[in-house]
């Protein structure tokens, strides 16, 4: 069996052959860019933006990864065969890492880091950024998949009054739960932070823009661990600039990396970090590949398997 990995460039190829010669030494792992491997003889690829086209041409292939939990950076191309099952990457180590981000982020805000740390900047010594309590502050977290429950929940047992939003109804222990479009403005009302955890759809696209800013609290803050085409930056920008908003915490962007001449990099109430609010070690997504085979090929179901229909 063939495994063709495409996350982290050359450089990580051989890191990636230790952990899978550790949890699963019959699989041949290859790098994405290794001249001597044929495309016709691939059985399984584990990708980021994999080069448009290429997977079109693996005649043999019966599964893609996804190395990370989206999956926008291989449908966008429409070469993809609409057969090949597209794991999404979740590993116990991917919830934990992103409910710590959360948490890192809401913490944040609720003490007003990005003030302290510009008033630090500046030699300012300003004691009365003393901030809010977490019980006082109501998170809104839209997207109740595994990880937006999981980030949920653990507000909750933080302190915070938090609020969840789907497209079907959820139950959650600890959480507001709201769903239907009908129930967004309810749940956005008096919201201190959004935390952004949708998938990429249609009807997510530009969804937080500045009437969805409008209808939070005044000078809330939002969090986008979700997908970049959900938020409109500029909208963001404005909204900081003009006091309606109180900081952005932001882990996505369109284009990646992020372009130098960006104004977010500069801006003292951005918090701006390179998509790692919930990647996993390599090491822990090896493992994860490693045991959906070994099921794959007992014949048990695959699972997080992208839905083509729904969008996530």
């Amino acid at each position: 069996m063939l495994l063709l990995v495409n996350s982290g460039g050359p450089a990580a190829v051989s890191e990636w052959q230790d952990h899978f010669a550790e949890c699963m030494p019959e699989l041949t792992v290859r790098g994405w860019d290794d001249p001597e491997v044929d495309d016709a003889r691939v059985d399984f690829v584990l990708v980021w933006e994999p080069t448009a086209g290429r997977i079109a041409r693996m005649t043999s292939l019966r599964i893609v990864f996804s190395a990370a939990a989206g999956v926008d950076h291989i449908v966008s191309d429409l070469s993809v065969p609409a057969h090949l099952p597209i794991v999404r990457m979740l590993t116990p180590e991917t919830t934990e890492r992103m409910s710590d981000y959360v948490m890192a982020a809401c913490f944040g805000i609720v003490r007003e880091f990005p003030a302290l740390h510009e008033a630090q900047r500046q030699r300012r010594w300003n004691d009365d950024l003393i901030g809010i309590r977490s019980s006082e502050t109501t998170v809104a977290v839209l997207g109740l998949g595994g990880l937006g429950a999981a980030c949920a929940q653990r507000l909750a047992i933080n302190g915070f009054q938090v609020r969840g939003w789907s497209r079907t109804p959820k139950t959650l222990s600890g959480v507001a739960c709201f769903d239907g479009d009908a129930a967004l403005d309810t749940l956005l009302a008096d919201a201190h932070i959004a935390v952004n955890l949708l998938p990429d759809t249609p009807q997510t696209r530009k969804m937080i823009d500045a009437a969805f800013l409008a209808k939070l609290s005044a000078c809330a803050s939002i969090v986008n661990v979700g997908r970049a085409p959900q938020v409109v930056l500029d909208d963001v920008l404005a909204a900081l600039d003009a006091g309606r908003l109180r900081s952005a915490w932001l882990d996505v962007f369109d284009k990646e990396p992020l372009d130098t001449g960006s104004r977010l990099w500069s801006h003292p109430r951005v918090i701006v970090t390179p998509h790692v609010a919930s990647l996993p070690s390599r090491r822990a997504r090896a493992r994860q590949v490693a045991q959906a085979l070994r099921d794959w090929l007992k014949g048990k179901p695959l699972q997080h398997v992208y839905d083509r229909t729904l969008g996530y």
